[in-house]
């Protein structure tokens, strides 16, 4: 199977099923010297890991993260960084009804037509469960940015019908929906309990931002900042839509009002004066803030009826058994979070090499 690997430098590749042994990433191209342990993984995977609320599934998994290769000391070493996450509360029964059937909303389908094969249980390599190790390789790429001063949040901000009026980021970790509003966590909180009555499920908008962004990340054609954040993004499973700035609202715009000017700051450093454009402008990062959206759709596995056909083109009447989310949007905050750093910090290490000067800095000649 191709496609599990992104990145030029800074390279990710996942491993593994949702009912398999163990989950994975490794982490190749990640510099020497970097302050690693995993501890500084952990906390990243706790923000992911399923049973935080009622909100999450119940599967019973702590999501502990081994570093087994990588890093000597507390640091790294240059060498390949292996992550690895074992798989302990495995519930492969409840899947044994959907074994020969299509789940609606889900990629049994064209996973079966292309491989000839799947995984029925909890969907295999295409399930969120995948993701996890998503997030174990971010932690590495969000503590390199770090070094840099590029910090990376992201949050939800909308679920349902419910839309965030306020921002508050202490409040983000305060509510298990990961709203900076408490207000709207609190409706959105009984929106779902309103989904949950009726076996049903809820979508919702995640918002990612950047801070300390670094003028002159990216690529002018193919190679694009925001082509490639698009791209890392839409990898995510349950992701319908990716937009950058203002995004979608420039078709209504003009360009007296969407264009952003620049201006020189108190420290004579040339700033955009506005961000419309979500600090990338031409496929390179203009030093703004990075300012990302995506779309989420609602969790598929529900367990009202639905009408589907089995392996075999019969059709038949399905409801999904199991533990699962009635929304996906919390627990794909950090997910989002991830995918972005791991772009961002690719990019940072690709930028090094962009012309001569930066490489006489770099060997000091």
């Amino acid at each position: 199977m191709a496609g599990s690997s992104i990145g030029r430098i800074f390279k990710v590749t996942t491993w593994g099923e949702s009912h398999g042994r163990a989950i994975g990433a490794v982490v190749d191209g990640c510099p020497a010297g970097l302050p690693l342990t995993e501890e500084d993984i952990q906390p990243y995977l706790d923000r992911r890991k399923p049973g935080q609320s009622r909100y999450t599934t119940k599967r019973n998994e702590s999501d502990r993260v081994q570093i087994m290769s990588g890093t000597f000391e507390g640091r790294t070493t240059g060498t390949p960084i292996s992550l690895l996450i074992m798989n302990s509360d495995q519930h492969s029964a409840d899947y044994s009804n959907i074994m020969d059937r299509y789940r609606p909303g889900h990629a049994d389908f064209g996973f079966d037509v292309k491989y000839g094969f799947r995984d029925y249980r909890g969907g295999g390599r295409s399930s969120g469960r995948e993701t996890a190790a998503r997030v174990a390789a971010g932690a590495v790429a969000s503590l390199l940015l770090q070094q840099f001063g590029i910090h990376v949040t992201a949050y939800t901000k909308s679920i349902g019908p419910v839309e965030i009026s306020s921002f508050d980021r202490e409040e983000i970790q305060k509510n298990p929906l990961y709203m900076p509003d408490a207000v709207a966590a609190e409706k959105a909180a009984a929106w779902l309990e309103k989904c949950m009555t009726e076996k049903n499920s809820s979508g919702g908008v995640i918002e990612c931002v950047a801070t300390g962004m670094i003028p002159g990340l990216g690529d002018p054609v193919f190679d694009k900042l925001d082509a490639d954040l698009a791209q890392a993004v839409m990898s995510i499973g349950a992701v319908k839509g990716v937009e950058i700035g203002d995004g979608f609202r420039v078709a209504a715009s003009s360009g007296k009002d969407n264009n952003d000017g620049f201006h020189t700051d108190e420290n004579g450093q040339i700033r955009p004066t506005t961000n419309h454009g979500g600090g990338i402008l031409g496929g390179i990062s203009d030093g703004a803030d990075l300012i990302l959206r995506c779309a989420v759709k609602p969790t598929p596995s529900i367990a009202q009826p639905q009408k589907t056909v089995t392996r075999d083109g019969e059709e038949v009447e399905i409801e999904i058994r199991g533990r699962h989310d009635p929304v996906i949007v919390p627990r794909a905050v950090v997910v989002v979070e991830s995918m972005t750093a791991i772009v961002l910090a690719d990019a940072l290490l690709a930028g090094t090499t962009a012309n001569l000067d930066q490489i006489r800095r770099a060997w000091n000649r």
